[in-house]
């Protein structure tokens, strides 16, 4: 601790005597400094114990006194040390009323003691307090360097860091999302910064700031040598940080910093090992693709899986819903395959996982952002096709799922679709483009045509006829005419769209041109 007025009085040397304010005597000495000036106050920083003689002062003056001592304290000096045996044979009263009146401790100095034997026990004083915070905070480096060298996991650095600070600290990553916390309580904490640790990461690396609540106050740094931070730092202490405690927090942003170029560095290398497996895994060798996984993606090909393709026109999109699914991926302890492709993200997730679930709610605040009538800027928005369950043997199946269900979510202006929405229902979902109308529209426009002209209702007699699959008489009582009526139609129906009735394919084409002119799902 640096030293405080009660020190220096208990200094057997200085034989220092309180004569006022004798209840302020903790407050921390950052300089002893002598002057005789009638205002020293332009001269004062605050924290400092002022030394005086009285030489120029007229301290017999209540008023002038009262003047003298209400502006030290106002100026922050925390203590008027008085000699006496010079000017004064003892400490004026007016002094020392004026002093208690204030609130400012007064020191008498006897006449043997020299000012400078004051300074300079002032100076060893705040020197060896910061000796003492300079090797603290040296071991509390080596400690936090121990940690980092043996492997520990990032939560035993940050309870070896919370220990030294006494206090708390939390890890977030490039999403903003808590990594690790100690002690354990502090993660329902640090998880209420998470819009500051945002605010943070906005800003050019490194940068920090410090924020805090009537609980404490915590200071948030950002991780990383390059202009994008790769993670921040929060530390929350009662009051602000000491020598030890700064060397303690700026060693732990270091070794972070290293871990997680380290980290970068192994994700290039598990981004190209999972590139090879999911290669051979779309080749059909599963066996192979088993073997070069090993232990880092093994337990993700022994139960079912999800593939899904992510795409945007700026690939930095895809990347920051990878980034969502790594963050929760890790704190389940779910191993994850992410292959970047470009403006795309191929991912293999667990099933019914975490990872699944952050993508799912990524497009569910994406679409809640972007309403479907209204235009997202190019290149903002995240497009998502998801696989319906797979094992290894069956991966070049799920990624033909995935893009399908990418392709219809494109059309559809969804930010998400799983491929199960296209095998259950009806197919004609499928169909709702503008391609497929125009299509339709165009073939049955002869036929609309010369309904409107009033000779003859051949729409709905076709719609009937091919509900029934052919059956003249059931399609007639439905339309309420007689059969030969309904064969009419149909012969009419040929003729006008050059086309017969007794190809499949016709019947096909047209039986889906009514139903999507028709159906409520079309845009």
């Amino acid at each position: 601790m640096p030293p405080t007025l009660a020190s220096l009085v208990q200094h057997s040397a200085l034989k220092l005597t309180v004569r006022a304010g004798a209840d302020r005597l903790d407050a921390p000495v950052r300089w002893a400094h002598a002057s005789e000036l009638a205002d020293p106050v332009p001269y004062m920083e605050g924290g400092e114990l002022l030394l005086v003689t009285a030489s120029n002062l007229d301290a017999e003056n209540p008023e002038a006194m009262r003047r003298y001592v209400r502006r030290l304290a106002a100026a922050g000096v925390v203590g008027l040390g008085f000699a006496v045996g010079v000017n004064y044979d003892e400490v004026p009263q007016p002094l020392i009323d004026a002093a208690e009146e204030a609130g400012l401790p007064l020191l008498e100095v006897p006449r043997r003691t020299a000012f400078l034997a004051i300074a300079k026990a002032v100076s060893s004083a705040i020197a060896a307090d910061q000796y003492r915070a300079v090797t603290a905070g040296f071991e509390a480096q080596r400690d936090l360097t121990k940690a980092a060298l043996a492997g520990d996991s990032p939560g035993e650095l940050l309870s070896r860091l919370a220990a030294q600070v006494d206090g708390w600290a939390a890890l977030y990553d490039t999403s903003g999302a808590v990594v690790a916390a100690a002690p354990d309580w502090a993660a329902r904490r640090a998880t209420r910064l998470t819009p500051d640790v945002e605010r943070l990461r906005e800003r050019p690396a490194p940068a920090s700031i410090v924020v805090g609540d009537t609980d404490d106050r915590v200071e948030l740094q950002t991780l990383g040598t390059g202009r994008r931070a790769r993670g921040a730092l929060a530390v929350g202490t009662g009051s602000a940080l000491g020598t030890a405690e700064r060397y303690a927090v700026h060693s732990a942003v270091a070794l972070l910093t290293l871990t997680t170029a380290r980290s970068g560095a192994l994700q290039g290398a598990e981004q190209r090992l999972g590139a090879a497996v999911l290669r051979m895994l779309l080749a059909g060798q599963p066996d192979h693709a088993r073997a070069v996984a090993g232990d880092l993606y093994g337990g993700l090909l022994d139960a079912p899986f999800r593939l899904l393709i992510a795409e945007a026109s700026d690939p930095a999109t895809p990347a920051l819903l990878g980034e969502a699914m790594e963050s929760a991926a890790a704190r389940s302890g779910e191993a994850l395959l992410m292959v970047p492709e470009g403006e795309r993200l191929v991912v293999l997730a667990a099933d019914g996982g975490a990872a699944v679930a952050a993508c799912t709610a990524y497009a569910e605040a994406q679409e809640e952002r972007t309403p479907h009538d209204q235009a997202a800027p190019e290149g903002a928005e995240v497009v998502v096709g998801l696989s319906a369950p797979a094992g290894p043997a069956a991966v070049s199946a799920a990624y033909k799922q995935a893009e399908q269900a990418l392709s219809v979510a494109r059309r559809r202006g969804r930010a998400m679709v799983e491929h199960e929405e296209l095998a259950a229902g009806s197919v004609l979902p499928l169909l709702a483009d503008d391609a497929v109308r125009a299509f339709a529209d165009g073939m049955l426009r002869a036929l609309r045509e010369h309904d409107a002209k009033g000779r003859g209702d051949l729409v709905a007699s076709l719609r009937a006829w091919l509900s029934h699959h052919g059956q003249w008489d059931a399609a007639a009582a439905d339309l309420g005419v007689h059969r030969h009526t309904l064969r009419y139609r149909m012969r009419r129906v040929e003729e006008i769209l050059g086309r017969s009735l007794d190809d499949p394919d016709v019947r096909m084409e047209l039986w889906l041109a009514l139903k999507v002119t028709s159906s409520p799902t079309t845009p």
